[in-house]
């Protein structure tokens, strides 16, 4: 994997992401040529058409990257990578024609966009049947050894075992555990030098993954291994890096402060954030006030109460504020206003409710609160004060999530479904702790794009 602003990206991926941009550009050129060729006119040297070639292929490949053309399932499927690519291109194409519109000197003729439009699905869809999955085989993948044979090793084990997995374990070593799981595990005491036995199965990383870790560290070869230029994480660092969430099972408070992250508060990243919450909300409250307006109505008219409601919330640093949304339950929904989780097809919601609450239209009227300073974009889902109590007595480090500023989308709403329980709360946890750890600007924008993603594929929303 590399790390792009302390977000790791797996080498497969940017690999396809690089092939894709020169395939774009090369569409590009292609719907240019056999317009001319169409009209009979000569092609002035292709230098000339750089700025349409650059826009036309960043443009598109914003697009895949916001309707998961790069994820797990689209990798790992043919068919899936199809559909999301169509979709992409389509979007993409469409997002282009505005903007040739209010920028005529980057643009194509639109027969040229159309040509190039099908090239593109064509090269892009040719490119993923002949590498076929060898972006997902062994060469692809990292190979570790884990120092370890009880159940954090078993944990490691099933997740190699996972689609889409980015490593591949070639070796345990049992380091004397009571517990032990790994019935192929080597025991430490049959092997004469570790370090030799890592080079030898060709490994590029060692995980320690030991039950208890108190006096029981190989210190000697843990230093040797690193001396070999074979990199050497603790089981904590390495799922964070591969799940993209801190694994609640392995942490321990000493990780969480002498580990990388929790910069947020920086004063770049604060500002940025700030400067693009305000020019944010205001333009999508000037833009979508038409919708809000109209679905106010229509709830209205379904049901009898007030279109809007307010609902008290936690923020940053602990302190409420109240949100503002578009009410998509009855009025009756909860009883003497006790909170209540909701459920799969809960049946408080109304057909009007349902919609808007699939598309995320109930939830633009908290631009408000982005406006106000009390919310971001993009932060940990603010929760309601009864929950946040209970929640706090059950999940460790659940107060650790409101020291960034609550979002309306966030890492965790576009990695896990909607929460509505217990062990729902502790996998978004997982996700809202790793978005406070490794906050930056470009993790915010990853975060935005891929809402596109969740909104026109709605999973989960309840």
């Amino acid at each position: 994997m590399i790390r792009l602003f302390k977000h790791y990206v797996p080498n497969a991926v940017l690999l396809l992401g690089f092939l894709d941009i020169v395939l774009l550009a090369i569409s590009g050129e292609l719907g240019w040529m056999l317009r001319a060729h169409q009209l009979g006119i000569g092609l002035p040297p292709v230098q000339e058409r750089w700025p349409q070639l650059v826009s036309y292929a960043l443009f598109l490949e914003v697009a895949m990257v916001a309707v998961g053309v790069y994820g797990s399932d689209a990798l790992q499927s043919l068919r899936y990578a199809m559909a999301r690519l169509i979709v992409a291109i389509s979007l993409g194409v469409i997002g282009l024609s505005v903007l040739y519109f209010l920028i005529p000197e980057i643009g194509f003729w639109r027969s040229n966009l159309l040509y190039a439009m099908g090239c593109s699905i064509g090269l892009l869809i040719a490119l993923r049947i002949l590498l076929g999955k060898a972006l997902g085989s062994q060469a692809f993948k990292r190979r570790i050894v884990v120092l370890g044979a009880g159940a954090r090793a078993q944990r490691l084990k099933d997740l190699s075992k996972a689609p889409g997995a980015g490593f591949v374990v070639v070796g345990y070593v049992a380091m004397s555990e009571a517990n032990r799981v790994i019935p192929e595990a080597i025991a430490r005491d049959a092997i004469y030098n570790l370090a030799d036995h890592v080079v030898v199965l060709n490994a590029s990383e060692v995980v320690l993954a030991l039950e208890e870790r108190r006096n029981a560290l190989p210190l000697k070869d843990l230093l040797r291994i690193k001396t070999t230029g074979v990199h050497v994480n603790e089981i904590s660092t390495f799922l964070e890096r591969e799940t993209g969430r801190v694994d609640l099972d392995s942490v321990n408070p000493s990780w969480l402060i002498f580990s990388d992250g929790f910069s947020s508060g920086r004063m770049f990243s604060s500002m940025f954030k700030r400067l693009f919450d305000i020019g944010a909300s205001a333009l999508l409250l000037a833009l979508m006030l038409p919708i809000i307006l109209l679905t106010a109505i229509l709830v209205k008219l379904e049901s009898r109460g007030p279109a809007f409601y307010r609902q008290r919330r936690v923020g940053l640093y602990g302190t409420g504020f109240d949100v503002i949304k578009l009410r998509s339950m009855r009025q009756d929904a909860e009883v003497n206003g006790q909170p209540v989780w909701a459920e799969k097809d809960d049946p408080r919601i109304t057909r009007i409710g349902r919609i808007i609450r699939k598309t995320r239209i109930d939830e633009l009227p908290q631009c408000w609160s982005v406006l106000k300073g009390e919310m971001s974009f993009v932060g940990p889902r603010p929760e309601r004060p009864q929950f946040v109590e209970d929640l706090e007595t059950k999940l460790p480090y659940y107060a650790e999530r409101h020291m960034v500023k609550p979002g309306i989308t966030g890492w965790a709403q576009i990695n896990y479904p909607y929460g509505a329980s217990i062990e729902d709360s502790r996998q978004k946890l997982e996700f809202d702790l790793y978005y406070a750890k490794n906050y930056s600007p470009f993790l915010d924008v990853l975060i935005l794009l891929q809402t596109i993603r969740v909104v026109l594929f709605p999973e989960g929303a309840r």
